[in-house]
C-alpha cells in the first residue's frame, strides 16, 4: 500500500534519489539508485536528444542491468557528469562483471539548460557522485531542483518568453498491490495543459499564456536563435511489476501518452523527449494495465514539475502568473 508521507518514486521499495542543484548557474543533476540491478528499455522520441549509455536500453542490446539513471542539465557537457555515478557504484561493487572489472550501466540524458541562466555552468563529475552520496529513500524533493533548476516551457519566443517548471515525481497504485512511479523534467517547446486543456505553464505574452499551438496555427514561427535543440522533456518509469526488456518498451511507449496529453505541440524537432522504463519487481501484472499506471504517473509527475515549481533567474512560475498555491499531485 502506498503510504500518505511518500507519493513519490521511492515509495517503490530499493530506490533512492539524489540531486545536484546549482541555484545560481541555473542547472542541475539528479541521480536514481536501485539496490539491485533493473531491466529497461527507453522509447526515444525526440529528434534532438543528448544521451549516455542509452544503447543498453535498446532491446537489441545483449545487456539486462541497469544500476542508476541519471538526468543532467548542462546539454551535452553534463554528460561527462554520469562518470561520477559510475564511480561511486564501482566503488560500492555494483556493475556488469566482466571478469576483470565491474562496468556499472547508467544510461543518462540531458536537458538544454544553457541559455536559462549561466551558459557556463554545468553539472561535473564531483556533483554527480555526490549525489549518490546523499541519495534518499524519502519523499523525492521537487520543483526546481537537480535536473529541473533551469528546466523551462513555452520558448516558441525564446526563454524569456518562457514559463519556469522544474522536476516532479508521482507513484500510483494498480492490481495486486504494484506500483509504479515516475520523475519528469519538464523543458518542453511547448506548453503544459492541464485536464481541461487550459494553459498551466507556457509561452508567454506579457503577463498572460501566448497559446504556442494557436500562435504557430497562424503562422508564427520559431523566433529563438540559436541551438534547435533547446528543449527536452525527460521522463523514467519505473515499476516492482516484472517486465522483459520488449514490455519494458512498450510500457514507455504507452507512458510517453501521459506527456502528449499535457505538452501541446509535444515531439516537436526542436525537443528530444524520452522515456525510459524499467522492472525491478517479480508481482506479475498485464502490461497494458501497467502502461495506462504508467501514463497516469508521469502526468501526475509532469503536473508536480509545474505545481513545485518557484520563479527563478527572471522567469515567472506557473503559480505566481496564476496566482495558485503549490499542489501535490
Amino acid at each position: 500500500m502506498l503510504s500518505p508521507r511518500n507519493k513519490t518514486i521511492t515509495a517503490i521499495d530499493g530506490i533512492r534519489v539524489g540531486h545536484y542543484t546549482d541555484v545560481e548557474g541555473g542547472t542541475g543533476l539528479t541521480v536514481v539508485l536501485f539496490d539491485e540491478p533493473c531491466i529497461g528499455a527507453a522509447d526515444i522520441s525526440g529528434m534532438a536528444t543528448s544521451t549516455r549509455q542509452v544503447d543498453s536500453l535498446s532491446i537489441m542490446h545483449p545487456g539486462n542491468m541497469v544500476h542508476a539513471v541519471c538526468f543532467t542539465g548542462g546539454s551535452a557537457f553534463g554528460l561527462g557528469a554520469a562518470s561520477g555515478v559510475s564511480k561511486y557504484l564501482e566503488e560500492k561493487g555494483m556493475g556488469l562483471d566482466l571478469y576483470v572489472a565491474r562496468i556499472p550501466v547508467v544510461p543518462t540524458a540531458a536537458i538544454y539548460d544553457l541559455s536559462f541562466m549561466d551558459p557556463g555552468a554545468r553539472p561535473v563529475v564531483k556533483n554527480a557522485y555526490e549525489a549518490c552520496v546523499f541519495a534518499s529513500k524519502g519523499p523525492v524533493e521537487q520543483g526546481c531542483v537537480g535536473a529541473g533548476t533551469g528546466a523551462t516551457t513555452g520558448k516558441l519566443r525564446g526563454v524569456l518568453g518562457a514559463t519556469k517548471t522544474g522536476l516532479g515525481s508521482a507513484v500510483v497504485e494498480g492490481m495486486n498491490g504494484v506500483k509504479v512511479g515516475a520523475i519528469v523534467v519538464a523543458n518542453p517547446f511547448g506548453d503544459i495543459l492541464d485536464d481541461k486543456g487550459m494553459i498551466v505553464a507556457g509561452a508567454r505574452d506579457g503577463d498572460k499564456f501566448l497559446d504556442t499551438g494557436n500562435a504557430i496555427l497562424s503562422g508564427e514561427v520559431r523566433k529563438h536563435v540559436g541551438s534547435p535543440g533547446g528543449n527536452t522533456t525527460l521522463c523514467l518509469v519505473v515499476t516492482d511489476a516484472y517486465l522483459d526488456k520488449v514490455e519494458c518498451k512498450r510500457v514507455a511507449h504507452m507512458a510517453g501518452a501521459g506527456l502528449a496529453r499535457h505538452i501541446s505541440p509535444y515531439n516537436t524537432p526542436f525537443d528530444g523527449d524520452a522515456v525510459f522504463c524499467l522492472s525491478r519487481g517479480d508481482i506479475r501484472v498485464d502490461m497494458v494495465h501497467l502502461g495506462v499506471l504508467a501514463s497516469l504517473a508521469v502526468k501526475r509527475a509532469l503536473m508536480n514539475a509545474v505545481s513545485m515549481a518557484i520563479s527563478l533567474g527572471g522567469i515567472p512560475c506557473s503559480r505566481d502568473i496564476l496566482s495558485l498555491a503549490a499542489r501535490d499531485y
